[in-house]
């Protein structure tokens, strides 16, 4: 018996939500192999899997609004499917180590099941899509089998040449023969942020492990919570609404790229930002009465700025909404690099919290 959202196809299901709590992990491994190595090199890495993970995420997500997983088999290779991402979440945190070859192999099976799931859409125009798009996928697949089966240099450039082969491929196969259904497609991509946005609390608690709790880590930890409340309600302040409206209102034709460049590109920068901020506040509970270091600075910084940013450029491409208060936001923020350096990080967390209810206000008062 079927769940009366996966018949109708216009909502995201229960199967695809546990999807999302899974593919979820990676973004608390991103977080920690960050934390560990807060560093140029660390970044590099974090922005390499991410880029490559990411790609494969959202084609699951256009996968699930061309083909609803209302039947067995489909939600069985959905499934094998998670038990893929599982493996790569696994391998993260030493996939330019040991775990390369582990993670490469899981995204061959993410990446066959996702393809094979996609065939068996009856709209032909999707299938088309998909044979254009699904050797680039398998391309990029192979190269990372290999990556995990060789070190060194030539290990970060196949991590390279993934990432660029995949967020280059809609340039060669043009996705516009994916009808997007919008109330799925934005639902589906604001829950995974709304996920990541809690995983990122998540995150400080497990990096807490059993360290004292004196009163002024719990205050910090609470200040974090703040934070990760404060970019929850940049978004989730009527922006879902307003990207559903702007990408029902576009010609079919149009709404692929509209989905492609605002979830898509777009939101590599504003997950990425979570990333950051996350990593940022690890490392800010454990020294949080001591000035930070630069790279606990920059992170939840940085991190703030990426994602204010990213918000802004999601209207732009999507024509939702005003642009300069997320700007703003984005700008003021990196100011706050010296607060945490001069005193400490509960000052610039503090900071950044009123920075975000500030342009929250404002925003909301001229959208």
């Amino acid at each position: 018996m079927h769940d009366r959202a996966a018949l109708s196809g216009q909502n995201v299901t229960p199967l695809e939500l546990f999807f999302d709590l899974v593919f979820v992990f990676t973004i608390t491994q991103l977080t920690s192999l960050l934390a560990k190595d807060p560093t140029p090199a660390g970044f590099l890495q974090m922005v390499l899997i991410f880029g490559n993970v990411w790609w494969m995420y959202g084609g699951y997500a256009w996968l699930t609004n061309a083909v609803p997983p209302r039947e067995l088999g489909v939600r069985l290779l959905l499934l094998v499917g998670m038990g893929g991402f599982l493996v790569v979440a696994l391998a993260i945190p030493t996939a330019f180590a040991g775990s390369g070859l582990a993670f490469g192999l899981g995204y061959l099976v993410v990446t066959l099941v996702h393809t094979g799931v996609f065939l068996r859409t009856t709209e032909q125009t999707a299938v088309k899509a998909v044979m254009a798009l699904g050797p680039f996928n398998l391309t990029t697949a192979g190269l990372l089998v290999v990556a995990g089966l060789v070190s060194g240099p030539a290990r970060w450039a196949l991590f390279a040449a993934g990432f660029a082969l995949h967020w280059f491929t809609p340039i060669l196969t043009h996705p516009t023969g994916f009808r997007i259904r919008s109330g799925h497609f934005v639902e589906r991509h604001g829950l995974i942020l709304l996920i990541a946005v809690g995983e990122s609390v998540v995150a400080v608690g497990i990096g807490l492990g059993t360290i004292a709790l004196p009163a002024g880590r719990i205050a910090t930890a609470l200040l974090g919570l703040a934070l990760a409340a404060g970019l929850w309600w940049l978004y989730f302040n009527g922006e879902e609404q307003r990207a559903e409206q702007a990408m029902d209102a576009a010609p079919y034709e149009r709404r692929s790229w509209l989905g492609l460049n605002a979830f898509g590109y777009v939101f590599l920068l504003v997950l990425g930002g979570i990333v950051l901020v996350a990593a940022g506040m690890k490392l800010a509970v454990v020294r949080y009465d001591q000035p930070a270091t630069l790279a606990t600075a920059v992170l939840l910084a940085g991190g703030v700025a990426a994602y204010a940013i990213g918000l802004a450029l999601f209207r732009s491409v999507l024509h939702s909404g005003p642009l300069l208060v997320r700007l703003l936001i984005g700008v003021v923020a990196l100011a706050t690099v010296w607060l945490g350096m001069a005193v400490n990080p509960v000052v610039q967390i503090s900071a950044l919290v009123v920075i975000l209810i500030s342009g929250i206000a404002v925003d909301a008062a001229t959208s």
